[in-house]
């Protein structure tokens, strides 16, 4: 059985294990990291020491970490290559990580990192799989019926679980207007992502649109 560790921060990460638990078979282990932290944290790894921080979630073989802090995630990074996972995924986007420092901590290990700003972005690879098959950029099923939509399957959705409360909620709407109202169900949708004029939930939204209409075309 895949192990999938997830470590949380506040009210970061718990969403997602709700998700992986309620749509898939994998083993979760978990870590807790306290919502407010230093801005900059001189030395990180004893802070993780200090906070008896769980270091049996690297016994997965892949993790996702909303450290969203980029001393804590580069510390993460390294404890989890030296205990052998194979990929480290990262939310919240290039500014909540040291990229250039984790490119080198990757380089060095063979883990694979993967810095997101949103996970409805993941995609599949030789590391991440099987959790990227099921969860990261969605793909959709869909039935229509006298030009409405009348059921809706999540093949791979937002480890949020936006992509299934879109799937509900969307049944009986008029096809024409189906695909710009997944995007609109999504945006609706509790989700952390930032929420500006562009990226963010936005971004969100319009992959979810855009898997809507792939649907619609490959309806059998």
């Amino acid at each position: 059985m895949t192990v999938i560790g997830v470590i949380t921060r506040g009210k970061y990460g718990h969403r997602l294990i709700e998700t992986v638990r309620e749509h898939s078979d994998f083993s979760i282990v978990t870590a807790d990291l306290p919502e407010f932290v230093p801005v900059f944290i001189e030395e990180p790894d004893e802070y993780l020491e200090a906070l008896n921080f769980d270091r049996r979630v690297f016994s997965a073989e892949i993790i996702i970490t909303y450290s969203l802090h980029p001393d804590l995630t580069s510390a993460i990074a390294k404890l989890a290559a030296e205990a052998g996972v194979r990929s480290l995924i990262v939310p919240g986007g290039p500014s909540r990580a040291s990229v250039p420092e984790l490119k080198k901590i990757s380089e060095v290990s063979g883990m694979d990192v993967e810095v997101d700003e949103i996970c409805c972005s993941l995609e599949p690879n030789d590391f991440n799989r099987p959790f990227a098959e099921l969860f990261g950029s969605p793909i959709l099923k869909v039935k229509t019926k006298d030009g409405k939509i009348a059921d809706v399957e999540v093949i791979k959705g937002a480890p949020c679980g936006s992509t299934w409360y879109m799937a509900k909620e969307i049944v009986g709407t008029e096809v024409k207007d189906a695909p710009p109202k997944a995007g609109l169900l999504i945006q609706h949708y509790p989700c952390r992502a930032t929420r500006g004029e562009v990226g963010g939930i936005h971004e969100s939204g319009e992959l979810h649109k855009q898997a809507f209409i792939k649907a619609l075309v490959n309806e059998e």
